[in-house]
């Protein structure tokens, strides 16, 4: 797989609406249904179904970058989020945070994505982490950036990036 920034013409991008067409009404035919599924179940199956959604997409986002979370952990730190009960004991700070980060995402979904939103996440995924410095910023040391993944015991280093700062032309506002 190649990354974004490994693409020749990063950050400036472009696409071809036609070659997602088929994928885009797949989408949207299946979410329709979805939609129309939701109806007919009650409010308490919604705010299950809701956080079995949201907790499975941030525990399989973490598996990517080699963290392995605690399923039911992330869910009870969601409920809390979403005020349907309160958070277990043992919740690790990993999994509070990412369940404060996806919650935020859920009810701000639709609003642009700026630089303050990903400052604001970055100290909530960063919960418990005290490897990086310079949290909830763009990083201001001279070293280049690492592109690291997998788990501790077996790291991987995909590429170094010499660029200190945000690339102009990032459409973020």
């Amino acid at each position: 797989m190649t990354w974004n920034w490994q693409q020749p013409d990063w950050p400036n991008f472009t696409y071809d609406p036609g070659a997602l067409e088929a994928l885009e009404k797949q989408f949207l035919l299946q979410s329709g249904q979805f939609i129309g599924a939701c109806k007919h179940i009650g409010a308490d199956d919604r705010e299950t179904l809701k956080i079995e959604i949201i907790s499975d997409e941030a525990v399989k986002t973490s598996e990517i970058e080699g963290e392995i979370l605690n399923r039911e952990s992330v869910q009870s730190s969601l409920r809390q989020e979403f005020g349907l009960g309160t958070e277990h004991e043992g919740v690790m700070p990993a999994e509070r945070g990412i369940s404060r980060m996806m919650a935020d995402l859920y009810r701000n979904f639709a609003a642009p994505l700026a630089e303050k939103t990903l400052f604001d996440w970055h100290p909530m995924l960063m919960s418990g982490d005290r490897s990086i410095a310079e949290v909830g910023r763009y990083r201001t040391h001279a070293e280049p950036m690492q592109v690291v993944s997998g788990p501790d015991y077996r790291r991987e280093v995909a590429r170094f990036i010499s660029r200190r700062r945000r690339p102009t032309g990032w459409p973020l506002k």
